[in-house]
This record gives C-alpha cells, structure tokens and sequence, in this order.
C-alpha cells in the first residue's frame, strides 16, 4: 500500500527522491523504470493513459510503499483518493532550469522519436505514446518547445497540486533542501549521510542514447 506518492513533475530530482525514500525504509518505490523495463506494466499503462481504463490502483500498485516520477506526477490526484493516507510530496526546482534540463535531456528523445517514428507496435513506440499522450501532448497541449507556454505549464501543475491536496496536506519540496524538511514531514528520523544525488543532466543525456533504440527512460 502506497504511504508516499510524489506529485512532482520530471526533472524535479524524483529520481534523487526515490534514492532517499528507499534509504528511509519507504521503498519499494515506484518509478518511470518500472514501465520502461516491464511489459506488463507498459500494457497496464497503455489501457490507462491511451485507452481511458478505470484501474485498480491497490493491485497496481501491489508491492510498492511509495511511488514517484512518470504517471504519478499527472495521476497525482487519482492515486492519492485511491490512498488517503498517504503522504503528498511535490518536488520543485527553479522553472528555467527545470525547462532546460527537460529540453535537453527528454525532449531530445521526443524530438528524435517524432521525427523518425519507431515501428507501429514496438515498445519504443508504445512508451512514446504513453509518453506522448499523457505529458508533451496533455499536459503540455503539443507546445513543450514554447519555453513561456512550457514554464506556465509547469507553475500551472505545481499550483494545482497543492490546490487539489491541500497546503496542509502536501510538501513542496526541493530536493537541495536536504533530508530535514522530508523527514519532518514523514517523521522520520534524519540518516547520518549525505542526500542522494541522482539521474543528473549528464546521466540522463547516456541514458537516452543507451535506450534511442529502446524506449524513453525515466523522467526524474
């Protein structure tokens, strides 16, 4: 059962976030990689996202304590009525540099996919459509490459994230800030070592070229 759900969008440090609540005893945590390496899990995906499927968030979530990155961040609202008694974190960072990191990174592998579309019925492709239908063509209406209309999008959610949950019910959270103001609102106590760093604008930029033949890769 979820107890942590991230409501963060992409190139917030979701990945950094995931390190830190499975080193705090909240993992498994759900994560973009879990679609990106599962068929399975694409499939369930595809009838949600691209077909409108009502899922069964418990059994889609089985095994998993908390979840971040990908369709969290757009699901946000349905998943935290499916769990009430989770906790609600929204990762932040500064809205240019967070539209650079995407643009560079992501949308590189959106731009590359639209221009030399993979075979129909591929994973490549199924992922892109995942991809496609619920972030640069839904949240951001097919415009991510208008950096004012991509960074109101982007103040849009984070607003609508904290108006649909409540202040009081979700932290905004910038993963520079550490581990005190996570563990505090997860009263947990704070781990001797440094936070966790992950999944950088380097790493992503070799993750993508290792996957342009496979499929998207994770959005944190």
């Amino acid at each position: 059962m979820l107890k942590v759900i991230n409501a963060g969008l992409g190139r917030t440090g979701t990945t950094s976030l995931q390190v830190a609540l499975d080193r705090l005893g909240l993992g498994s945590c759900f994560h973009m990689f879990d679609i990106v390496g599962d068929d399975r899990r694409l499939e369930q995906w595809e009838k949600i996202v691209c077909d409108g499927e009502r899922p069964d968030w418990a059994a889609l979530f089985d095994g998993f304590t908390s979840a971040v990155d990908g369709p969290c961040a757009i699901y946000y609202e349905r998943i935290s009525a499916a769990f009430p008694d989770a906790k609600v974190i929204l990762t932040v960072r500064d809205a240019e540099r967070w539209y650079r990191s995407t643009y560079d990174t992501l949308y590189q592998f959106a731009l590359r996919s639209m221009e030399n579309p993979p075979e129909p019925g591929s994973r490549q492709a199924r992922l892109f459509r995942v991809i496609s239908t619920m972030v640069w063509d839904g949240l951001f209406d097919g415009r991510f490459s208008d950096k004012d209309h991509a960074i109101e999008a982007y103040h849009r959610h984070n607003e609508d994230v904290v108006r649909a949950i409540g202040s009081d019910n979700v932290l905004v959270y910038d993963v520079k800030q550490g581990w005190e103001p996570l563990c505090a609102f997860l009263g947990v106590e704070v781990p001797p070592e440094d936070f966790p760093h992950a999944n950088d604008t380097e790493s992503m930029r070799r993750r993508i070229a290792q996957a342009a033949g496979a499929g998207p890769v994770s959005t944190g």
